[in-house]
């Protein structure tokens, strides 16, 4: 399982013109499951997602994570993350989850973001969708679990 992490001063996806998700300050996390993801993975990534300290403290550090900062999170599915670039010119898919258990642990990993009482907003499983973002910083980090 793995999220590409961006810190945002804010962030939206649509689908056919309309907003299905929208934050403020925090994280556009862009989610891609694996064949062999399960929900332990699923809590794994969700912990550290969310207890990645990628927000700045008093000092200008980056010591504080989403929930201290105060901030949101967008979370998108992207199955592209987990596509094998490594021959030639096209990406391989065969690594990716099927997409029944795909929806199932991106739900599960949304769900477990909102446990932790995080503002959790989301894309639309599968839709063609339009990603807007203004990443501040610019901060991105790849987690895999």
């Amino acid at each position: 399982m793995i999220a590409l992490i961006q810190r945002v001063s804010e962030a939206a996806v649509r689908v056919d013109g309309q907003v299905v998700g929208e934050i403020g300050a925090g994280l556009l996390v862009l989610l891609g499951v694996a064949a062999d993801d399960d929900q332990a993975k699923v809590e794994k990534l969700c912990h550290k997602v969310l207890g990645y300290r990628i927000f700045s403290d008093e000092n200008d550090k980056m010591n504080l994570n989403v929930q201290q900062a105060g901030g949101e999170v967008l979370v998108v599915s992207q199955f592209t993350l987990v596509a094998d670039t490594q021959k030639g010119m096209r990406p391989s898919f065969s690594s990716g989850a099927h997409p029944d258990k795909a929806n199932a642990l991106y739900e599960a990993f949304v769900a477990c973001c909102q446990s932790k009482g995080v503002n959790t907003q989301t894309g639309q499983f599968a839709a063609d969708m339009k990603v807007s973002l203004v990443n501040d910083g610019p901060v991105t980090f790849w987690l895999e679990v």
